[in-house]
């Protein structure tokens, strides 16, 4: 037969896909990785911002370990007046902590202190001003686990730490 006769018309391809719009499917997709991506930045920032309270807590056992292994007072207080002294100064980055001395470096960690413990001016606070200085062999005669307590409740209380002060 002929085509006249029939009357066909010729095959029409359809049109090519086009990339855009894309499908709904895809917009799901970019958003789960967006979201995904943004769990992961958060979770990184929460994760290095407690590394201070961890290093700290961490540090605190050890010399508390320490203590109870060799019982030396002397020793005792001078690691507890660093780990105060290095903790102030990585919390509060901003304040000028390194100069404070004597009273008014009690005065600082009473002020500073969430739990409103006001013992560092105490005979038991006093301890950290004067046994750093003292020689190793020397025999401090103070209550250890009243000045662990005290250097506990300023170390473990909740500081506001600035972006980038996580380091000890």
């Amino acid at each position: 037969m002929n085509e006249q006769t029939l009357n066909l018309r010729d095959i029409h391809l359809p049109e090519p896909i086009s990339w855009w719009p894309v499908a709904p499917g895809w917009w799901l997709l970019l958003a789960a990785v967006i979201l995904l991506v943004a769990i992961i930045i958060f979770s990184r920032k929460v994760y290095k911002s407690r590394q201070l309270k961890r290093d700290v807590h961490a540090e605190l056992e050890f010399i508390k370990q320490q203590y109870q292994a060799a019982g030396n007072k002397s020793q005792l207080a001078k690691s507890l007046s660093i780990l105060l002294r290095r903790a102030s100064i990585s919390f509060y980055p901003a304040t000028n902590i390194a100069g404070l001395t004597s009273e008014d470096w009690l005065t600082y960690l009473d002020n500073t202190n969430a739990s409103k413990n006001t013992g560092f001016q105490s005979e038991i606070g006093k301890t950290l001003i004067t046994a750093p200085y003292l020689p190793d062999n020397s025999k401090l005669d103070y209550d250890a686990d009243a000045l662990i307590k005290l250097c506990e409740s300023w170390l473990l209380s909740p500081h506001k730490t600035t972006p980038g002060s996580n380091t000890l």
